[in-house]
């Protein structure tokens, strides 16, 4: 993977997560405070599950 490759996953991933926050502010913000109010167990299996997520992603991509 070369350094191009890696600004253009770094770009979507910065262009993915900035989209609700711009469209819907009032609905990001309400989803980041309902979050907050998550325990630490919660956040580290969403975070589990999204990196596994991604995984799987990249490997059908490949």
């Amino acid at each position: 993977m070369s350094g191009i490759d890696w600004l253009t996953a770094v770009g979507l991933l910065l262009l993915f997560e900035g989209l609700l926050p711009f469209a819907a502010p009032a609905l990001w913000r309400e989803g980041f405070s309902r979050m907050l109010a998550l325990r630490d167990g919660q956040l580290r299996f969403i975070g589990a599950t999204s990196m596994l997520g991604g995984v799987v992603l990249l490997m059908l991509s490949n």
